[in-house]
């Protein structure tokens, strides 16, 4: 099992930035590839950014690319969510999560808020 912190949510305007981190521990050898999601009050958790530990492939979701950049540090176990120009429809819990190379995501941090105001 791997243990996910995310960290660095909070309160911002529109068009300001936040970074978020995730922090991972535990059995990180059984992860390939790490993930960002959000949810949103009353919404189904969605997609919004991945990235694999070994070569750094990335993968984002339509509605946050060009304004968003995950990036990873392997030698501190630490994967960032970089969010520039942010929306409040960008509102949400932001979880970070880890998973093999294919199939689900297993394990999951508890989340991070992030507020954006108009």
């Amino acid at each position: 099992q791997v243990q996910l912190v995310e960290s660095g949510g909070g309160l911002v305007q529109a068009g300001g930035s936040l970074r978020l981190s995730c922090a991972a521990s535990g059995r990180t050898s059984s992860s390939y590839r790490m993930g960002w999601f959000r949810q949103a009050p009353g919404k189904v958790r969605t997609f919004v950014a991945g990235i694999t530990w070994l070569s750094g492939d990335t993968s984002y979701a339509d509605s946050v690319k060009g304004r968003f950049t995950v990036s990873r540090d392997n030698a501190k176990n630490m994967v960032y969510l970089q969010m520039n120009s942010l929306k409040p429809e960008d509102t949400a819990v932001y979880f970070c999560a880890s998973g093999p190379q294919t199939g689900a995501y297993r394990d999951w941090g508890q989340g991070t808020q992030v507020t954006v105001s108009s």
